[in-house]
């Protein structure tokens, strides 16, 4: 069975989209990559697919059929987001608050509730040299990603390894795009805040029961804030990417550094060998630092 990889950070800016789009660029196999960083996508810098047109994701909010309606309140009692206010004048619903969960059309005795489709954002489907490349894009001023983070997911096809570029952080975002993977990769930085932003994003895995390991980013003489974290939680090193002015330079023109810096190629060959290829030995299963 095809593994499922995803890529997160407890913070943004470490570099979990160039990691995403360096083991696309090595793999030796079709990959399905996934960007569900859908508040601020920007895989599609580093990876220019010929895209699809995107299709609108919609998620499910009541509408009120007021002739039916006689203002008992069972609806707003039910749900559980504030979404529904019910005045003297009539119900009010505010669509932005709904999580879709159909509550308020199953507590109304009246049935005078339904549902209707309310776009939350879109989804493309690309191909980028031999890889289906996925993306979705949120409506400015949305509040809830998860609908369309798990669209993203779903979309993915299931005949090869998944790699996924999830969103930073450890909220709701994240949840939904790591739930249920084979492995996270957790890409830090050396810095103080990176060690403390790993921490919350480890216990966010260790939380969900997933196999974890880490990618230092921008390696150097401060490796130690790291690597003595690691070993204290038992989670093992897996590459560690130096800190070099070309990789920022071909980031910073949106070139990919594996092409940009040739010597990184075989580091990142290593890890898309040791996470992707379904027969390999799963990659929580050694403690050796890479």
């Amino acid at each position: 069975m095809a593994r499922t990889i995803a890529v997160a950070s407890g913070k943004g800016g470490t570099g979990k989209t160039t990691v995403v789009a360096c083991l696309a660029a090595v793999s030796s196999e079709p990959l399905a990559v996934l960007d569900c960083d859908v508040e601020e996508p920007n895989l599609h810098l580093f990876l220019n697919a010929d895209w699809q047109p995107g299709q609108p994701v919609t998620v499910p909010v009541p509408v009120v059929d007021e002739t039916r309606c006689n203002y008992c309140g069972n609806c707003r009692l039910a749900c559980r987001f504030n979404a529904i206010a019910v005045l003297p004048t009539g119900p009010m619903l505010f669509p932005g608050l709904c999580h879709g969960c159909g509550g308020c059309i199953l507590a109304c005795p009246y049935d005078a509730l339904s549902e209707v489709p309310r776009p939350i954002g879109s989804m493309r489907t690309g191909r980028w040299r031999e890889h289906v490349v996925l993306d979705g894009r949120l409506e400015i001023g949305e509040a809830k990603s998860p609908p369309l983070i798990e669209a993203v997911r779903q979309a993915a096809p299931d005949d090869r390894p998944v790699l996924i570029d999830a969103p930073p952080g450890t909220s709701c975002p994240l949840v939904s795009a790591v739930r249920g993977v084979d492995y996270v990769v957790l890409v830090t930085e050396p810095t103080p805040l990176g060690r403390h932003d790993l921490a919350l994003a480890a216990a966010a895995a260790r939380q969900l029961g997933l196999p974890t390991g880490v990618v230092i980013n921008r390696a150097g003489s401060n490796d130690e804030l790291i690597t003595s974290f690691c070993a204290e939680q038992g989670l093992p090193v897996l590459a560690r990417i130096p800190f070099d002015r070309r990789i920022a330079a071909a980031y910073a023109q949106g070139q990919l550094p594996v092409e940009a810096v040739p010597e990184l190629r075989p580091l990142f060959a290593a890890l898309a060998g040791r996470l992707l290829i379904p027969a390999a030995k799963p990659a929580g299963a050694s403690r050796e630092q890479a």
